[in-house]
C-alpha cells in the first residue's frame, strides 16, 4: 500500500463520512505504520509524517467542499511554511490517527494544526508529533493568493479568525523574519 492507495481510501471514505465545517471542526484519519512508511532506525520517516499531513488537508478540503471551487476555478493548494515537534517515535505496523484542524487565518493564508496521536500500553492518547503550517490556495491566472473570505463564503461560512495562541504567534513571527531574511 502506497501513498496513492492511502488518496483514494481518502476518497472514497469521504462520501461516506459526514460533512465538516472547516472553520470548527476537526479531521480525524485513522493510519497504520507499513514497512514502506519506515526509515533505517525503523520507525516512521520524518518526511512521511509530512506526507501524511497532506491527507489532513486533502480531507478538509474535500468534507467541507471547498475543493469543488478550487477545482472549478483550477486553484492550487501551496504550503508556504511548517514547524514540526516529534515527541514519540511511531514503529511498523503501530495503528495512529492523524487530527487536522484550522488554528487561524488571515487575509490570504490559514495555520493548521496536525497532531500525530497513538495509544499507549494503557490506552491512555499519546501525541507522536504535532505540527503547525501555513497554506494558502493560489490562483495561477490572477497570480495571486485567494483571499480566505472568499473560499469561506463558497461553502456559506462567515467567520472571524481566532486569536493565535502563542506559540501560533511565535510560529508565525519566525515564519516571518525568515521570509525577510537576506
Amino acid at each position: 500500500m502506497n501513498l496513492w492507495l492511502r488518496v483514494l481510501h481518502l476518497i472514497i471514505a469521504s462520501f461516506f463520512r459526514p460533512k465538516l465545517d472547516p472553520v470548527h471542526d476537526v479531521s480525524r484519519l485513522s493510519f497504520r505504520v507499513w514497512p514502506h512508511d519506515l526509515d533505517t532506525s525503523l520507525h516512521m520517516n520524518n518526511g512521511r509524517y509530512w506526507t501524511l499531513m497532506d491527507l489532513g488537508r486533502t480531507d478538509i478540503m474535500i468534507r467541507s467542499d471547498l475543493w469543488r471551487t478550487i477545482a472549478r476555478n483550477r486553484w492550487v493548494p501551496v504550503v508556504s511554511a511548517g514547524k514540526i515537534r516529534f515527541r514519540r517515535e511511531l514503529r511498523l505496523f503501530q495503528p495512529f490517527a492523524l487530527e487536522t484542524r484550522i488554528v487561524t487565518w488571515a487575509e490570504t493564508w490559514v495555520v493548521m494544526e496536525h497532531r500525530l496521536i497513538s495509544k499507549s500500553r494503557d490506552g491512555s492518547p499519546v501525541i507522536n508529533a504535532i505540527a503547525l503550517v501555513r497554506a494558502g490556495i493560489y490562483d495561477r491566472r490572477a497570480r495571486s493568493f485567494v483571499p480566505v473570505d472568499r473560499l469561506f463564503e463558497a461553502v456559506g461560512l462567515r467567520a472571524e479568525p481566532p486569536e493565535p495562541s502563542p506559540e501560533v504567534a511565535a510560529f508565525l513571527a519566525a515564519e516571518e523574519a525568515l521570509k525577510n531574511a537576506a
